[in-house]
């Protein structure tokens, strides 16, 4: 029987009867075939070929058998790599160590190929199929409990956007965040410019205002500009201020009355009893005359009219009210407060 290379390894397998006197020799080859099939292996392209065939030999040494193969050679284009025969079953590391930037195609039917970027290193299988046969990326779903990575490990960056449990790398998240929308459209806010920042319109509907903290509903009211009411020689309203006034004010009067004489009229009506004297009777005894009786006093005199004192009083009243109903009248001060301006802008 005639030896075949059907295996994955395309190793000489001998017929009952084959190799008379050389199947030592066949033996030795074939197991250092595996040998070679475990270890790595070292494929040049030709320079600036968008095509190149990797047929692994029967029964002979060749570096497309290598568990580990490297490609290397100088592309200018994405190189398409077809492995033969495409009955071979195996698993294969293949490295794209071609210089000029360029991917690396690797196929072996017509079926399903895997892309490898310059300078990466991909783990693939070939499924031997035929004319059909594809190629697949075993560590596709590859799940690794805790893996600690060392050095700079890299991975492609997802679009921007992108949602979902794949790893992010630093581009991707410093996408993110440049593009970060932290208040949605329609937020106000103030800032402390004379234009609005990118992303954001300065609102006009108020201006020269103040500001007022509420704890329900907001909304605007007043009708003085907050220059007009604070600012250099503002007038400050007249009001009241209700309650009992308590105070500990201390009066302070010095000077004096004037004497003033007062006329008949100003004084209230009286009379006068007076002592008819001996000769008459014994004290105050009515006396008679002719018969009538004579009362020992005068006639009523004075009006009790209104009069007044001149003075010269003066004096002072020092202390503070607490509260009280007092007017207070309006009037001008130099106000002149402090400020800082500030813009409303709306998040676009």
């Amino acid at each position: 029987m005639a030896s075949t290379y059907v295996n994955n390894l395309r190793l000489n397998e001998m017929g009952t009867g084959d190799a008379s006197g050389t199947w030592g020799n066949t033996t030795n080859t074939n197991l250092e075939l595996i040998g070679e099939a475990l270890g790595f292996g070292t494929e040049a392209i030709t320079t600036n070929a968008d095509t190149h065939a990797t047929t692994v030999a029967d029964g002979a040494s060749d570096a497309g058998r290598a568990m580990y193969l490297k490609y290397t050679g100088t592309l200018d284009s994405t190189c398409t790599i077809t492995i033969g025969p495409n009955t071979m079953k195996r698993v294969q590391i293949i490295e794209n160590g071609t210089s000029g930037s360029q991917s690396i195609i690797i196929k072996q039917g017509s079926g399903a190929t895997i892309t490898i970027l310059t300078g990466e290193v991909k783990v693939v299988s070939l499924d031997g199929a035929g004319s059909g046969a594809a190629v697949t990326e075993v560590f596709t779903d590859l799940s690794l409990a805790s893996p600690r990575l060392t050095g700079t490990p890299t991975s492609t960056t997802a679009n921007a956007g992108t949602n979902t449990t794949q790893v992010a790398t630093t581009a991707f998240v410093k996408t993110a965040v440049d593009n970060a929308e932290p208040f949605p459209s329609g937020t106000s806010m103030l800032f402390q410019q004379t234009n609005a920042p990118t992303g954001w319109t300065k609102q006009t509907t108020h201006n020269d205002k103040s500001l007022r903290i509420v704890t329900g509903t907001v909304g605007t009211g007043g009708s003085v500009a907050f220059s007009t009411a604070l600012g250099s020689g503002a007038t400050v309203a007249g009001g009241s201020v209700s309650g009992n006034p308590t105070s500990n004010l201390s009066v302070s009067v010095s000077g004096n009355i004037a004497n003033t004489t007062l006329s008949t009229s100003q004084i209230p009506s009286h009379s006068h009893s007076f002592d008819v004297g001996s000769g008459f009777g014994s004290g105050n005894s009515a006396i008679r005359s002719s018969g009538t009786v004579l009362s020992p006093s005068t006639n009523n005199t004075g009006g009790g009219g209104s009069h007044n004192h001149s003075h010269n009083l003066s004096g002072s009243v020092s202390g503070n009210i607490t509260a009280g109903n007092l007017a207070v009248g309006a009037s001008t001060a130099a106000i002149n407060v402090n400020y800082v301006d500030f813009i409303i802008a709306n998040k676009d």
